[in-house]
């Protein structure tokens, strides 16, 4: 997996999901308001500690986690 500078895991925080930059803001918590629509200055509004950078890079994560595993998807 690409190196991600602003997304950390710690055994001893949130049960060791990832997060942004070691607050207690889980990438999928952010990853949920987006595909919820939610645009990246409400989500700013929302989460005062949060960086534009800090989104772009869970969106970034979650692609990257995403092509790391085989994912069952319904055939048409």
């Amino acid at each position: 997996m690409k190196q991600f500078n602003r997304i950390t895991v710690d055994p001893h925080q949130m049960g060791g999901i990832p997060c942004i930059r070691g607050l207690r803001i889980p990438v999928a918590t952010v990853i949920g308001m987006v595909s919820e629509g939610m645009t990246e200055p409400e989500i700013l509004k929302a989460y005062p500690d949060l960086e534009l950078e800090d989104i772009r890079e869970a969106l970034r994560f979650a692609a990257e986690a995403v092509r790391e595993r085989e994912l069952p998807v319904a055939g048409s």
